[in-house]
C-alpha cells in the first residue's frame, strides 16, 4: 500500500490510465489515494500470505524462534523490493521507452507524461522481481539451515 502511494505520487497516470480500470470493481467512490491503497492491498496481500506460509512451514521445524526468523525473512524480501525499485526508478524509462509498440500503447490510453509512467511501470515490475528474488533467497537460507532448532542469529 505504501509502495503504491509512492508510485502514485510519481505517476498518477499509471493508476488513472491503467490500474483504476483493472481494479474498477473495488472502487467504492473513495478519494483516489484511498483507491490506490485498496489496489496496493488487493494486489499483494495474497502473495505475502503464500510467501509467509512457506517460510513458516520451514521455520517451525528449524528455528528456536520461528516467528522472528519469518519476520526477518519478510523484512529481507521488502529490502529486495526497495533496492530493485530504486534501481528501476533510474533506469526504467530508458528500458521501456524503446520497446516495440510500447509508445503506441501509452498513446492509446492517452498517457501524457510517458517518462513518469515508464518509471512507475519499471518500479512495479522491479517490485514483483524483488519479491520473488527475496523469497527465493529466504527459502534457500531456511532450507540450508541445519535442523538443530537454532536461533535465526546463528
Amino acid at each position: 500500500m505504501i509502495h503504491d502511494q509512492i508510485t502514485y505520487t510519481i505517476s498518477p497516470e499509471y493508476f488513472t490510465r491503467m490500474k483504476f480500470a483493472q481494479f474498477h470493481s473495488a472502487n467504492f467512490g473513495f478519494p483516489p489515494r484511498v483507491f490506490v491503497a485498496e489496489i496496493g492491498f488487493l494486489a499483494t496481500w495474497w502473495v505475502g500470505l503464500i510467501a509467509a506460509w512457506f517460510l513458516a512451514r520451514i521455520a517451525l521445524s528449524k528455528f528456536k524462534f520461528p516467528v522472528r526468523a519469518v519476520l526477518r525473512a519478510m523484512a529481507a524480501i521488502v529490502g529486495f523490493v526497495v533496492l530493485l525499485g530504486i534501481f528501476a526508478y533510474f533506469i526504467g524509462p530508458s528500458l521501456l521507452e524503446d520497446r516495440p509498440d510500447w509508445r503506441e500503447s501509452l498513446e492509446s490510453i492517452r498517457v501524457i507524461d510517458q517518462t513518469a509512467f515508464n518509471r512507475v511501470a519499471a518500479i512495479h515490475l522491479a517490485g514483483y522481481s524483488g519479491a520473488l528474488i527475496g523469497w527465493i533467497a529466504a527459502m534457500v537460507w531456511f532450507l540450508r539451515c541445519p535442523k538443530s532448532r537454532i536461533s535465526p542469529e546463528d
